[in-house]
């Protein structure tokens, strides 16, 4: 049940995952064991009991596991604080909650013994509800679903045996459970609210008999909030004429939980914040910069900064120069300019073009460890902010970063939007280009060579033959998985370092899901037989292998086994000694020879391999397709079993949609302002 996101989207479909890449995710909750399980107890909690001991043991559970962790505080400006150390701190695994009480833990203990489910999971009852966890699971059995990986057929096993029998599909504590349940699930595929009917169909699908009441009841009692938004759909057919232009502007009704509504207002209201309190200074040669900018969309990109405190600006990996040039300019006026990276590969491709000393990472500069630090206000003690990677936000994480950019102050975002959309809540990027509120900037800088233009064509829905007479891309046609996994292995260890010059260790393995005979799991495991073969003594590891660092769920960090002792598996993530615990090692590191789309998103290698088994077509998107061939700057191999299926997901399967606000309010924001 500690298995993040990305294993549940990703196990045996061939899915590709939506988790995170990067150091932003919530706490993953104490790893749970089976102690006390009662031999006697219904299908659903003896499932429950195995998928525990299976991640006990280090192997995938039986069922898709729910991830989770505790919600993060409201949004709000971080205290000051001093001046950053100079080098970033080792990624750490995150501290456990605040000392939980013994009592607290032993009550809870009680209980879930008392229902049949691991007593284990008393420490992370007590965590997600609360010092009376033990009486409130007893009073609301349902209450297990707000810990991380319960199903809800395991949660109703857990309350037939804790009540007896009672307590049907009707019962009104399962019903409210299951309405934030199934909500946080959305949140999880990145939705920030479910229409009306939506979340009323899925109800239905769990047994709630009369959904419509029971989801008013929820809005009632305060459990959900419900919010108007103009019905899009609706307006293009009253465009066409299909519509009574005498009735009322159509709408839609979405359900959301004030986790996400919170974050989506307070991100709208601080965008319109660096709007409105933004006064453009004449003192500085903004025309002069723009003039001795390095191409014309940087030239562009400066002029848009000059007369607005927010900008977007998107453009491929080539245009990453032009926000870099940005900050340059902005530096040698005398302001405080800094530009951040969503991962440290990012960061240090931006040092190439700004003062290394300016740059950072998103992570870095939101904890304090990388950046300015921050003014006596809170706020973080600059003038102009560029933050590369912007699809990579989530609301939580854009709210968090808004408000701590001061009164005044310039902000510009910048992307790629034809990358997959962040991995948790929200299409941040998106919705503020949807909403049209601030000068936006496209640039014109193509990504070079054979690989830049394939990728090019796919973010216009084509997937083209490329001239490529160096061997820049190869497509090998296979059969089967098992060919797949063949083909890879030899592409990695002998044809790109023979015939491309590229070693081993800068090749990037890519593939749709952790799952699978191709998956990430299978392609590891015989790329490590053959790249660094060993008994994996420590916890399957031996030291030289590529793993990736997952402190917490869903984030991504790669690096390579140093060693291993009595501490625990020691690890070098980037230049940053890392060590993880001996009973946290299951959890936390995988090998990183092959990772998923969204592990690799962030970040380039100068070879990549991407690999499409022929059950993955039906799960692939334009977007996942655009962000796996991108990740390769020299080279991309692409061992293909979907044959035309490509083509036509290119072409016709953008991105997943996602239910979101933010366009909405900002729209809704941007008119009133107008209107005053």
């Amino acid at each position: 049940m500690t298995e993040d996101r990305e294993d549940r989207d990703g196990e045996d479909r061939a899915e590709p995952e939506e988790t995170a890449s990067e150091e932003t995710a919530a706490p993953r909750r104490p790893r749970p064991s089976t102690e006390g399980v009662g031999s006697q107890l219904p299908a659903e909690l003896t499932d429950l009991a195995a998928a525990v001991r299976a991640i006990e043991r280090g192997e995938r559970p039986s069922a898709p596991a729910r991830s989770g962790g505790p919600a993060r505080p409201a949004v709000s400006r971080p205290a000051a604080a001093p001046s950053p150390a100079p080098a970033p701190a080792p990624v750490a695994r995150p501290a456990l909650p605040a000392q939980l009480s013994g009592d607290a833990v032993a009550a809870a203990r009680t209980v879930l013994a008392a229902g049949g489910a691991p007593e284990s999971l008393a420490e992370a009852a007590v965590t997600a509800l609360g010092e009376r966890a033990g009486e409130a699971l007893r009073e609301d059995p349902w209450q297990i679903l707000a810990l991380a990986g319960i199903r809800v057929d395991q949660a109703d096993g857990f309350a037939k045996t804790l009540l007896g029998g009672e307590g049907g599909p009707g019962d009104e504590r399962r019903v409210r459970a299951l309405v934030v349940w199934l909500l946080e699930r959305a949140a999880e595929r990145g939705h920030t609210a479910l229409e009306w009917g939506t979340l009323g169909a899925a109800l239905g699908q769990n047994g709630v008999g009369n959904a419509e009441e029971t989801l008013k009841a929820a809005v009632a009692d305060g459990l959900v909030l419900v919010f108007h938004v103009p019905d899009e759909s609706a307006g293009a057919r009253a465009a066409a004429g299909d519509e009574d232009d005498d009735e009322e502007a159509p709408v839609r009704l979405l359900l959301g939980l004030d986790r996400y509504a919170l974050a989506e207002e307070s991100l709208a209201d601080g965008l319109s914040r660096l709007v409105n309190t933004f006064e453009a200074d004449g003192s500085q040669d903004w025309e002069g910069a723009a003039g001795a900018a390095p191409s014309p969309s940087a030239a562009a990109l400066i002029r848009a900064a000059a007369g607005s405190g927010l900008v977007a600006h998107t453009g491929a990996e080539a245009a990453r120069e032009e926000p870099a040039a940005l900050v340059a300019a902005a530096r040698s006026l005398g302001l405080r300019a800094w530009a951040v990276a969503a991962t440290e590969d990012g960061r240090r491709r931006l040092a190439g073009a700004v003062d290394g000393e300016a740059t950072a990472t998103l992570a870095g500069l939101l904890s304090g460890h990388e950046g300015p630090g921050r003014d006596e206000d809170g706020a973080l003690a600059l003038d102009l902010l560029a933050v590369l990677d912007a699809p990579h936000l989530d609301v939580e994480t854009a709210a968090t970063l808004v408000e701590s950019v001061p009164d005044g102050a310039r902000l510009v975002l910048s992307g790629d939007p034809a990358v997959l959309w962040s991995p948790g809540p929200g299409r941040v990027f998106a919705d503020l280009l949807a909403a049209k509120v601030c000068p936006q900037v496209a640039s014109r800088t193509p990504d070079p060579g054979p690989v830049g233009e394939l990728v090019s064509g796919i973010g216009f829905g084509e997937l083209a033959e490329v001239d490529a007479p160096g061997k820049e891309v190869v497509i090998v046609p296979v059969r089967d998985a098992g060919e797949a996994v063949h083909r890879t292995v030899q592409l990695v260890a002998d044809s790109v370092p023979r015939v491309i010059g590229v070693p081993p260790e800068d090749t990037q393995v890519i593939t749709p899901g952790h799952g699978g005979a191709a998956g990430t799991r299978a392609l590891n495991a015989a790329l490590k037989e053959r790249l660094n073969p060993g008994p994996g003594r420590f916890g399957g590891f031996d030291p030289g292998d590529r793993i990736v660092h997952a402190p917490v769920a869903g984030t991504a960090v790669p690096g390579t086994v140093v060693s291993a002792d009595a501490q625990g598996l020691r690890l070098d993530c980037g230049g940053t000694p890392v060590v993880v615990a001996p009973d946290a090692v299951p959890a936390e590191v995988r090998h990183g020879w092959a990772v998923t789309a969204h592990q690799a998103a962030g970040r380039r290698w100068p070879a990549a391999v991407v690999v499409l088994p022929g059950d993955a077509a039906q799960a692939l998107t334009r977007a996942w397709v655009y962000t796996a061939f991108s990740r390769g700057e020299r080279h991309l191999s692409v061992v293909q079993g979907v044959e035309q299926a490509l083509s036509r997901v290119v072409a016709e399967v953008p991105a997943r949609d996602r239910t979101t606000r933010l366009r909405d309010i900002l729209r809704e924001q941007a008119a009133a302002a107008a209107a005053e």
